[in-house]
């Protein structure tokens, strides 16, 4: 790994993160009947096309991507595309019952902090002081930008609370066994497979909580976009990054997300901010920069 390879990864992760931060404002035009637990299924089953559209077309322009997975990768597909059905259903659920605003921050927040005890755990090699001063500092600033929103009114619910940090645990099992994944197969593959998996389990658990799914022409434009751009051109770039950074820095450097919804808040939303998520925002570019800075150190 090189020191160019490192940062061009950090950059892929941030590219791909300011897709994700769409996402809430896109879901904020979802006609009311529209179901969040069938928005998150319906755009993992769009991404999983995308992912086959991709390298059909690939493909056709002499790539060699294969459709296939080794056998031996069975066991981490099947984890990994679980806790992506996951992190989705348990992340709209947690919400739901603690609010936009701390579900938000406990979900997004802690993945970070479970994606390093993870490495050290798994790889017996856990980040250094600097990335966790990063990672910290971004997530502090994180917690700042969307906790002014709840206007002071914070719902406590252990239940939300607790789905809100399996959201960040199973993202985090995500990431980490998807940095596995790619560096024995094409990204494009890996994603096929880890979403195709994703949605087959998701797909009945949203059947059984809101029924059939119903929505408007402009309910599924929704889903499209939130299938093909922020879903799949977004986790095609994530993939793609793990290949040149870790697995725990891909999952802080997710952390530009809050700072796309925060400009889309303002200037499409035309959300007023308090002066506290300005100083978050200024954490979380501070936290990223140095996260991106460790990831040059660290490479040989």
């Amino acid at each position: 790994m090189t020191n160019n390879a490192s940062v061009a990864g950090a950059c892929m992760v941030i590219a791909a993160a300011a897709l994700w931060g769409t996402t809430g404002t896109a879901q904020s035009f979802a006609p009311a009947n529209t179901s969040p637990y069938w928005i998150g299924t319906l755009r993992m089953l769009i991404a999983t096309l995308f992912f086959a559209a991709f390298i059909g077309w690939r493909r056709q322009r002499g790539a060699h991507l294969p459709l296939s997975m080794a056998p031996a990768t069975l066991p981490w597909l099947l984890l990994a595309g679980i806790c992506m059905a996951g992190y989705n259903l348990s992340f709209f659920a947690g919400v739901k019952a603690t609010g936009v605003a701390i579900g938000t921050a406990i979900a997004v927040g802690s993945g970070p902090a479970w994606a390093g005890l993870l490495q050290a755990l798994a790889y017996r090699k856990p980040p250094a002081p600097i990335w966790w001063a990063g990672t910290l500092l971004a997530i502090g600033g994180g917690c700042l930008m969307v906790l002014p929103a709840s206007g002071g009114d914070l719902r406590v619910d252990l239940a939300g609370l607790a789905l809100c940090l399996g959201s960040g645990l199973c993202y985090a099992i995500y990431t980490l066994v998807s940095q596995r994944l790619v560096s024995r197969a094409p990204p494009a593959t890996v994603t096929l497979w880890l979403f195709a998996v994703a949605s087959v389990v998701a797909m009945p658990t949203a059947f059984a909580i809101s029924g059939p799914f119903a929505s408007t022409p402009s309910g599924w434009v929704l889903v499209a976009y939130l299938g093909l751009v922020s879903t799949g051109v977004a986790y095609l770039l994530f993939s793609h990054a793990l290949r040149h950074i870790s697995g725990a820095s891909g999952v802080t450097l997710a952390l530009a997300e809050p700072v796309t919804a925060f400009a889309l808040a303002m200037f499409v939303v035309q959300e007023r901010q308090a002066p506290s998520a300005f100083a978050g925002l200024a954490m979380v570019l501070a936290g990223l920069l140095i996260v991106v800075w460790a990831e040059a150190r660290r490479a040989p």
